[in-house]
């Protein structure tokens, strides 16, 4: 089994300028940041104490600016227009890293598929997430095969609707808004075929920038012309799980300041907030203490995954059900901050799931 790792690279210049390639400085600015010495940082990055100045004159050179200030008695330390470049690295590996990933998976895939005493590979759509990871994880640490595309909640249904894929990730909220909610997915989603997989319960609310500046207290704070807000792509359950709560309080989409505003994943969201280029968002509670936000709870929701019920039957299907419903597996879920795993691997039909009459 191929395994392909995809990275994101990105390189920096001015008109006429050689590109710098920020790999290495980003690296040696984070450590850096971490010890408050550049002879400390360069030892941690492994480069010598005379090509990380070069590196960093070179680069003040091309932005025309410091990136670190010293002080006696005060070590070293980054200037905005450092963490600036920091923030962007981040942003852009919460961006493109899923769609590295999945694109990764599918190269690797169509190497694997020229042997042909390979087993197939278990085919996943679903969107990016932290207990979708660690199940990734789990299952390349058994060497079994999977074949990965991040998609929203409607494509993955969708394509599994389609006999495109084996496995399709979804979420609903408990509560309030579960029907409504189930109701658009049961568009691809058929009683008599499909059964669920239950992977995790997880908490989702609103993303504020560090310290909440700008005092929100709740979702209708949102409908603030003052407030920037940075939204999921359409099709995504979490913006629809958006447009579900605002319609429950009465605020018209268009009263919220960055509403199209959109980015891929819920670590990209929280990574553009942290950077200071909106105010809120919403998303999973891992990815705002991932990023240092504030964070103020909303709703809980299960995240399931769908699949055909004769693909229950695979051999692969038994290895994951009984890896799911593993105590290592569930305390790996526990520990998320916002997930709960104790209902992991539980099997229900659609109508068990959504209690349908």
């Amino acid at each position: 089994m191929y395994k392909i790792t995809i990275n994101p690279h990105w390189q920096i210049a001015t008109d006429g300028s050689h590109a710098t390639d920020t790999t290495m400085l980003i690296r040696l600015l984070v450590s850096i940041q971490q010890t408050g010495s550049i002879a400390l940082a360069a030892k941690t990055v492994d480069l010598s104490y005379r090509y990380a100045w070069g590196l960093l004159h070179d680069a003040e050179a091309l932005f025309n600016g410091p990136l670190v200030v010293s002080g006696r008695g005060r070590g070293t330390s980054l200037t905005p227009l450092a963490e600036k470049l920091m923030w962007a690295d981040r942003r852009i590996a919460a961006r493109l890293s899923p769609l590295l990933e999945s694109l990764a998976s599918e190269l690797a895939n169509e190497l694997d598929r020229m042997d042909k005493d390979k087993q197939l590979a278990l085919r996943i759509d679903a969107s990016h997430g932290f207990a979708v990871a660690a199940l990734l994880e789990k299952m390349r640490a058994m060497a079994l095969p999977v074949e990965l595309r991040y998609r929203n909640s409607a494509e993955a249904l969708a394509a599994l609707a389609g006999k495109e894929c084996d496995l399709a990730g979804f979420h609903v909220p408990i509560g309030v808004h579960e029907k409504e909610a189930a109701t658009q997915y049961l568009r691809w989603l058929d009683p008599e075929r499909h059964m669920l997989i239950h992977l995790a319960v997880r908490t989702q609310g609103l993303f504020l920038a560090p310290g909440n500046p700008l005092g929100v207290k709740s979702l209708t704070d949102v409908a603030n012309a003052k407030l920037r807000f940075v939204n999921r792509p359409q099709g995504s359950g979490t913006r629809m799980l958006l447009e579900l709560m605002l319609a429950e309080q009465g605020i018209p989409v268009t009263e919220v300041n960055g509403f199209e505003n959109t980015e891929f994943t819920h670590a990209a969201v929280s990574a553009y907030i942290a950077s200071g280029m909106a105010d809120a968002g919403l998303g999973v509670e891992t990815a705002a203490r991932h990023f240092g936000l504030d964070f103020i709870p909303l709703i809980r929701e299960r995240y399931f995954f769908a699949i055909d019920k004769d693909a229950m039957k695979l051999p692969i299907m038994q290895n994951i059900i009984e890896m799911l419903r593993s105590g290592s597996f569930k305390s790996t879920l526990g520990q998320l901050e916002g997930y709960d795993g104790a209902e992991a691997g539980n099997i229900l039909s659609i109508e068990q799931a959504f209690q349908l009459s």
